[in-house]
């Protein structure tokens, strides 16, 4: 009889052994598929905030030649050249989504100025330079904007694996932090008039 209560037992303990051998595997293949899919989302994000650059590096390089253009036309207009200028270095080097964000509103409206002053000027708006780009900033503001879309979409997706539970927990262990969303300030929804 002792024999087989010491064999019960030892199958007992095997049996329990095997089970949290179990447990313990598939609480790994489960932390190991939420870092893997943080990390995935992550690198979305990287991506998505690599596209926006590219679109607003564009933008500045317009700037340069469109703000030349009109000076030709318009060189008295000393101030809002200045202030372009100002907005587009600021935009240049913000370093985070939300101080970008501050920065491109600000370029935005700096050139809202610009055309402005275009308006009064009807040989530069029938410039064949002016008008090209003219066309290729409206394309550029366009992409921003997709780009902007795209990013949130993004940040939204990440930023919810990393709060919901139980990933919050494993998402605050590895130090994988929420991303701020890429958004025009409130008076600046729209796109800027390049319209003539």
């Amino acid at each position: 009889m002792r024999f087989w209560s010491r064999r019960a037992r030892n199958q007992n303990i095997m049996g329990i052994g095997l089970i949290l051998l179990v447990l313990i595997g598939m609480a790994v293949v489960w932390l190991i598929a939420v870092y893997n899919g943080l990390i995935q989302l992550k690198n979305r994000v990287d991506e998505a905030w690599s596209d926006i650059d590219v679109q607003l590096k564009r933008r500045y390089d317009l700037i340069p030649n469109l703000v030349n253009t009109v000076k030709g036309y318009a060189a008295h207009e000393k101030q809002v050249f200045e202030n372009v200028t100002e907005a587009r270095s600021r935009a240049m080097g913000a370093g985070t989504a939300a101080g970008k964000a501050e920065a491109e509103n600000m370029l935005s409206g700096a050139l809202k100025s610009l055309f402005a002053i275009a308006e009064n000027y009807p040989d530069l708006k029938a410039n064949q330079n002016f008008l090209e780009l003219q066309r290729e900033l409206t394309d550029t503001e366009d992409k921003i904007q997709a780009s902007r879309r795209f990013y949130n979409g993004n940040v939204r997706d990440f930023n919810t694996k990393i709060q919901v539970f139980p990933n919050n927990m494993i998402a605050g262990m590895l130090n994988f932090t929420r991303r701020e969303f890429f958004e025009a300030a409130a008076g600046e929804k729209e796109n800027v008039k390049v319209a003539f």
